[in-house]
């Protein structure tokens, strides 16, 4: 039984990776996490500039010490002893990198990223500015829709995030977003005003159909990963 569920979920990131290309987004299927690593340095030359978005998927696939070993420039915002203006400099900086890897909150059948931001440093980084952005995900991330995207961003990814940074917001104690409840077609991507003060949920984006094409590649791999 567990060979048929298997499969029924590879054939939906099968659908995903196919839509992906669809939108002009380079992407790729890979087993185990560690097939992940020397796939990406397959997109990397020597010396090149690498920026980063917050991210326990490249935590989990030992991203920072494969890059800090390698022949790469690390913008380093989670350095130690980093003021927040140092931080938030470090931030504007991968906005021209060569490189730029972050996750993803979601990726859906159709072939769209689906991404939340506290800052929104991420967000841009992703939508313009690095020549190349990389997107690693574990198969948790897929979903079918761009609904079911938010939904799971405000019922799984919000919760989790504001649990490992200690905010004090209302999924943090609940489980789910303070509008969990009302999660209708109208009011997915919106909070009611002053309902969230600490809200990590600032900026949404739906990344899809690409004119520069493959300078997104996403990666998913055939495991659960990050929130």
């Amino acid at each position: 039984m567990n060979k048929c569920i298997n499969r029924c979920n590879e054939l939906h990131i099968e659908k995903a990776i196919s839509n992906l290309k669809k939108n002009n987004m380079d992407a790729y299927f890979v087993d185990k996490i560690e097939e992940i690593l020397p796939l990406v340095k397959n997109f990397l030359k020597e010396n090149e500039v690498i920026g980063f978005g917050g991210s326990e998927t490249l935590k989990q696939i030992g991203f920072f010490d494969f890059i800090k070993k390698g022949p790469y420039v690390l913008l380093d915002r989670d350095k130690e002893g980093l003021t927040k203006d140092e931080r938030n400099e470090i931030n504007r900086q991968a906005l021209l990198s060569d490189t730029y890897f972050a996750s993803a909150n979601a990726i859906t059948e159709h072939g769209e990223l689906y991404e939340v931001d506290g800052n929104g440093n991420r967000i841009a980084a992703i939508t313009f500015g690095p020549k190349q952005v990389i997107i690693i995900a574990g198969k948790n991330k897929v979903v079918a829709n761009l609904r079911d995207a938010i939904v799971r961003v405000k019922n799984v990814a919000a919760p989790a995030n504001t649990m490992r940074l200690k905010i004090g917001t209302y999924c943090n104690n609940s489980g789910i977003c303070v509008n969990g409840g009302k999660c209708d077609d109208l009011h997915l991507m919106s909070a009611n005003a002053d309902s969230c003060p600490n809200s990590i949920c600032s900026f949404s984006n739906i990344i899809g159909h690409q004119t520069n094409i493959n300078r997104i590649k996403v990666i998913i791999v055939n495991e659960a990963l990050g929130f």
